[in-house]
């Protein structure tokens, strides 16, 4: 049991701090694609400096994601090697597709996008940075398709005790392939244009590089509008399809116990007793939880009690309800970091459609200083809900947690490799704030300063 406990906390640490660097890494080479794109079409010099400041906060995340995810990668045959014969015959396909292709396009032409500057042509150069971008969507994309197998399984056949793949169309065709593909994305886009957003209001605050701020901030706000409407719209119909999919997991983020009436609240608070399968006190808006699950004024939505006795007689004894709190909290602040962002991209876009002056608004943009965080907040407690409130299973249905460790790594030893990986992920981290503080604060251009005095009520997250 201790193993399984530390298997999962090593697996969950590695995999959330990975996590931070990836939507950022996709997030930044698209919007440096539509920069490079402005300043091709129009020649404006503006748009160069602008892609020679963003292009080096770019690689210095990029750099750092890469190393940490080799690293998540050793998990797989150290700690969960009955996993990974479970299921290799299926991931085969497409990770390696993942890296041979994705990986390798995205590393290439951003070689050639590096060292290109003034030595490939203008067009030339912009199709670099665009494969880069396409290239981390296509990696993303083969990532989640072994994920979206694990949440729902489909094209494959059980031989000899494996999971062998039947039928590659289906496993492309899944349903859960296609609802987490574009949120993941659109989460990314999110947390790209949000950290433009942020480092162009602090230096708008300061007044240092006006003009130059101002076309990032403009670039970053569309972005940040379209794509943050698009989570919201898309993390809605994951919500429906986990109605049948995976109710467990939709009525574990609920804190519903039993099945609701037919009229469903939607609870926004609760105090959660998992002893005795109740809650102590709710907080709810009515019929909101039916207008989620059915877009419906009526309809009721299953309780985890009566869900647990249908898998008791499906799958066997035992318990399959997963961490009632993790999976309820996080889900709701996801959900609340999510349209703060939204609501922060939609009054931004307004100032901007209103052609308002954003240096009369320092009480926004200082919001959007503080609000560089919160799409790393969604990202991390949109995973932890995805992957915990699938428990007890790791491949949904078919293997549980407990059944997919090392039979032959002891406790210890995982223990030991977890301490290992937490200080060596944290000098990572201390070395990637520092780099990208550091050249945040430098500017586009170190040698030049700003154009007046620092504004002392700038908050001081840089």
């Amino acid at each position: 049991m201790e193993q399984l406990i530390f298997a999962r906390l090593q697996f969950g640490e590695t995999t959330v701090f990975h996590f931070l660097f990836v939507p950022l890494t996709i997030g930044l080479a698209f919007l440096l694609a539509v920069m490079e794109t402005i300043y091709v079409r129009t020649g404006d010099e503006t748009y160069r400096k602008m892609l020679k400041f963003w292009g080096k906060l770019f690689l210095i995340n990029f750099a750092i994601g890469v190393v940490t995810g080799i690293m998540q990668e050793f998990q797989f045959g150290m700690n969960w090697s009955n996993y990974s014969r479970f299921v290799g015959d299926v991931f085969g396909a497409p990770l390696a597709i993942e890296a041979l292709l994705a990986f390798f396009m995205e590393s290439t032409f951003l070689g050639v996008w590096m060292f290109g500057w003034d030595r490939v042509s203008k067009r030339v150069h912009l199709m670099s940075i665009w494969l880069v971008s396409i290239g981390t969507a296509i990696s993303a994309f083969w990532i989640l398709t072994a994920n979206s197998f694990m949440q729902e399984p489909v094209g494959y056949t059980i031989r000899n005790g494996h999971a062998e793949m039947s039928n590659f169309l289906a496993l492309l065709g899944n349903t859960q392939l296609w609802l987490e593909f574009p949120h993941t994305l659109m989460g990314a886009f999110v947390t790209g244009s949000f950290f433009v957003l942020g480092v162009s209001a602090y230096h708008l605050l300061k007044k240092n590089y006006v003009d130059l701020f101002k076309k990032s901030f403009q670039v970053g706000i569309i972005v940040a509008t379209i794509s943050s409407v698009l989570v919201v719209a898309i993390g809605h119909a994951q919500a429906q399809h986990l109605v049948t999919a995976q109710p467990m997991k939709m009525a574990a983020s609920e804190a519903l116990w039993n099945t609701s009436p037919e009229h469903a609240p939607w609870t926004i608070v609760a105090g959660i007793n998992t002893a005795e399968h109740k809650d102590t006190f709710k907080i709810q808006v009515p019929y909101v939880l039916s207008i989620l699950a059915y877009d419906s004024l009526s309809g009721k939505v299953e309780g985890m009690n009566q869900i647990q006795a249908q898998y008791v007689q499906k799958y066997g004894p035992g318990n399959y309800i997963p961490p009632v709190p993790v999976t309820f909290w996080s889900f709701r602040i996801m959900v609340l970091a999510g349209t703060i962002m939204m609501l922060l991209a939609l009054f931004g876009a307004y100032l901007m459609l209103r052609k308002k002056e954003l240096l009369h608004h320092p009480k926004f943009l200082k919001w959007l200083v503080w609000a560089i965080p919160l799409p790393f907040i969604a990202n991390t407690t949109g995973w932890l809900m995805t992957e915990i409130g699938r428990q007890p299973w790791i491949v949904f249905g078919l293997q549980k947690t407990a059944q997919a460790v090392s039979p032959t790594v002891s406790a210890g030893e995982v223990l030991t490799t977890m301490i290992g990986f937490a200080l060596i992920y944290g000098v990572f981290g201390v070395v990637e704030v520092y780099l990208l503080v550091k050249n945040v604060r430098l500017g586009p251009d170190e040698h030049v300063h700003s154009d007046e005095s620092v504004n002392e009520s700038v908050p001081s997250l840089f």
